[in-house]
């Protein structure tokens, strides 16, 4: 639009411009361009008969494919001429195509645009092209006044007529014969048509011009813009409205005028994916219980039949909940790639909006979207984001949030319910969810997804080792059976993070491969944070931090049930001044002896500050915030002390708004005098076990100090084999004594879950009863 405007107001200035050097010049001499004789060709056709000649060669080109005749080859009459012109015919029409298909991919390579692109410049040209064309060869006038109307035009008998034009101007127009080479008309205003009439029969008469002379007056209406100028406005306006519904915020889910809203805000925004999708369940690995349930799904789907002939009902749904980074929307993603059916995601999220009604209307149309493409699968990710349990909070949006979990209630289990939809659904907070949405019914399967065990975090590795340029030496079995010994608690994508920060790593020391190196500061770095070698230590605070790791790794080695060391440094690291890490067991159930030597290791650090400097530091603050969680958890949750008795309360999680305590203050002040007692003897146990083995913790303090750095090797080296059983489950999954592969195993009927075997099954029962009856 911007460039037709350019366009007409260089030919208006153009036109006004060659206006003005007429009227300047517009003298007695300049009338000679009336009076010159017919004999004469004019100028206006001399150079107006070629072009309008190649205009039209132009304009046949555009408008029609045809190419041009050429002018040499003359026509001859004759049978043999008139039947092969068809043959020539096409093979013209043949050459003209292959030479514009070949221009036409030229000008692909060139520029290489889309079509909506290609379409939007097309009709950019087009539209110069109709304005240029307009205003330069339109008609010219030039104005001119009434006396010299009268006394040079009139009364000379040049003018063949006039023409009253919106009776407001009037275009003068030569007479038959006479040369208009430089203007088409004159034209000049007139006060009213009466009053134009009127003094026009007066010139005449005076001219002594009878009836058969006079000239002959014409009345005609033209636009001079003001209508479109009165009615841009508003074509500006839809056209805002136009580009909004379509491409901008207000566009709906997928664009274009929505079938329940003017904008298509009602419309869903999910995404149907059919294809694709690079993701399969081989890429999965770590959750082959959930893999197993999400199979089945599937296999409803592809062969109901296997479960109809025995009287079973497909379930409607399943929610994947579970810690965040364990897997659940990669599972939905291998879900979408291996099921042959349509797969509909959609976020949680997309169902909130600021307009009433807009989250219901949303609903229904996923699931009428769902319905047309049945049997496929729906997924909806962080499904928390509507479906919280209702009654709960009172603010502004309960309203629409009730209402938009109404009707997926509704739509999942009601009168107007789907079948052959199954529904899947993602959350990592289950515990806020409606209980009619986790009602069997709706939601049937509950599948946790949480952290992986160690066989399952080598499984990990496995998939995440594929794409890696390793080198040849190292063992992929192996690799992966170490780091997930060495990566105890870690999540599906911390485990992800640390194989791409190994590949980093060996990139930036512009290593050819991946190597065992590598991994081992992969996992320094995710664990213990970046590596801060310009953050120098004053000697004072690097001893002091040297015997508080010291106090931690000598407590450690000589706790029967307490963690082992692999590794201490104290370079920075992170937030932190210094780095250990140690291989917890793998455990889920604890006795009050194992986690009360975990209480004592972790005082290791402050009573090692507390014997060697006589004062204490800030160093403990962590170690003194896990030692009373453990303390609180122990008295409060699990029942095991003897004063507060076998009762359990739930402490006030993190962010909670509950502040009040579900006991009495009397048995609160109890349980905070039960605690201090059991720091106390785990403090007073530390203190007796550092002052017992002084002079080792001094020894590997020195030692720190020295290298910076403590492995497992270095502490066997100082204080020896540690004095209970060594090897744990960790040490036997390393050395491979254990088994380290996933339990795989399929049962019966999905073992040919991609085959659709079920279909042919009952295809072939079917037969073989028709046979029978027959």
């Amino acid at each position: 639009m911007s460039l037709l405007s350019l366009t007409v107001g260089y030919c208006r200035n153009r036109a006004r411009t060659l206006s003005r050097n007429f009227s300047s010049g517009f003298t007695a001499s300049t009338f000679r361009f009336f009076v010159v004789l017919t004999s004469k060709k004019s100028l206006i056709q001399r150079r107006c008969g070629g072009l309008h000649q190649h205009i039209f060669q132009v304009t046949r080109l555009l408008s029609s494919r045809k190419p041009p005749k050429d002018g040499n080859i003359k026509e001859e009459s004759g049978g043999r001429e008139w039947q092969d012109s068809n043959n020539g015919k096409d093979q013209r029409r043949k050459r003209w195509k292959r030479g514009e298909s070949y221009w036409w991919s030229r000008f692909q390579e060139e520029f290489p645009f889309d079509d909506k692109t290609v379409q939007n410049l097309a009709a950019g040209a087009a539209g110069m092209a109709s304005a240029f064309l307009y205003f330069h060869f339109r008609e010219t006038g030039v104005q001119i006044s009434w006396k010299d109307f009268v006394h040079h035009y009139l009364s000379r008998g040049l003018v063949g007529h006039v023409e009253v034009v919106n009776k407001q101007y009037v275009k003068v127009f030569p007479a038959p014969g006479v040369n208009t080479s430089r203007v088409n008309y004159l034209w000049f205003n007139i006060g009213s048509a009466d009053s134009f009439e009127h003094n026009l029969q007066l010139a005449q008469q005076e001219m002594g011009l009878d009836s058969t002379q006079k000239v002959p007056v014409l009345y005609s209406s033209e636009s001079d813009g003001t209508l479109f100028l009165s009615v841009l406005p508003i074509l500006l306006v839809v056209g805002f409205l136009l580009f909004a519904t379509r491409h901008g915020p207000m566009a709906g889910g997928l664009g274009g005028w929505g079938r329940e809203s003017l904008f298509g805000i009602s419309e869903s925004k999910a995404r149907i994916i059919k294809k694709n999708v690079s993701v399969r369940f081989k890429d999965v690995a770590g959750c082959e219980e959930a893999k197993q349930d999400i199979l089945e799904f599937i296999n409803f789907l592809k062969s109901p039949h296997q479960y109809h002939d025995l009287g079973a009902k497909i379930p409607k749904g399943a929610v994947l909940w579970g810690p965040s980074g364990n897997g659940k929307t990669l599972l939905a993603k291998a879900t979408a790639g291996e099921a042959n059916v349509p797969f509909i995601a959609v976020n949680g999220s997309e169902f909130q909006e600021m307009f009433v009604g807009v989250g219901p209307a949303r609903i229904r149309d996923l699931f009428a979207t769902a319905r047309k493409n049945a049997p496929c699968i729906l997924f909806i990710d962080e499904i928390d984001a509507i479906g919280r349990k209702r009654g709960k909070e009172n603010f502004g949006d309960e309203g629409e949030h009730e209402n938009t979990l109404n009707q997926l209630l509704v739509e999942m289990d009601g009168f107007n319910s789907s079948a052959n939809i199954v529904v899947l659904a993602a959350t990592n907070r289950a515990d806020i969810l409606d209980p009619a949405l986790m009602r069997p019914g709706r939601f049937d399967r509950h599948v946790y997804i949480g952290p992986p065990d160690m066989k399952g975090r080598a499984s990990i590795f496995k998939v995440h080792l594929r794409p890696l340029k390793l080198d040849s030496s190292v063992d992929v079995e192996t690799l992966a059976r170490n780091l997930a010994a060495l990566t105890p608690d870690f999540t599906g994508a911390d485990i992800a993070n640390v194989c791409n920060e190994a590949a980093l790593i060996a990139a930036r020391h512009l290593s050819q491969y991946v190597s065992s190196k590598h991994f081992e500061w992969a996992v320094e770095r995710v664990v213990g944070g970046l590596e801060k070698r310009s953050q120098v230590l004053q000697l004072p605070e690097k001893t002091t931090l040297a015997y508080h790791e010291a106090g931690h790794a000598v407590t450690g080695w000589f706790l029967e049930h307490a963690d082992p060391l692999f590794k201490v440094s104290l370079v920075p690291r992170g937030t932190g001044l210094g780095y250990a890490q140690y291989l917890p067991k793998e455990q889920y159930l604890f006795t009050q002896e194992q986690l009360f030597d975990r209480m004592c290791m972790m005082l290791g650090g402050r009573v090692a500050e507390q014997v060697f400097f006589r004062q204490i530091t800030t160093r403990a603050q962590d170690d003194l915030r896990k030692v009373t969680q453990s303390a609180y958890a122990q008295i409060v949750q699990f029942g095991m002390n003897g004063a507060v008795g076998q009762v359990s309360f739930d402490l006030p999680q993190w962010g909670s708004l509950i502040t009040g305590k579900p006991f009495s203050e009397s048995t609160a002040q109890l349980i905070d005098q039960e605690v201090r007692s059991l720091i106390d003897a785990a403090f007073q146990r530390t203190l007796e076990l550092i002052l017992d083995k002084k002079e080792m913790v001094e020894k590997v303090a020195k030692h720190l100090l020295d290298q910076e750095i403590l492995d497992r090797a270095d502490m066997v080296e100082l204080l020896g084999p540690r004095p209970f059983q060594e090897k744990s489950s960790y040490q036997e999954f390393v050395d491979g004594l254990e088994k380290s592969k996933e339990d795989t195993f399929l049962p019966e009927g999905l073992t040919d879950w991609q085959n659709n075997k079920g279909d042919k099954k009952h295809l072939q029962n079917r037969q073989n009863t028709s046979a029978l009856y027959l």
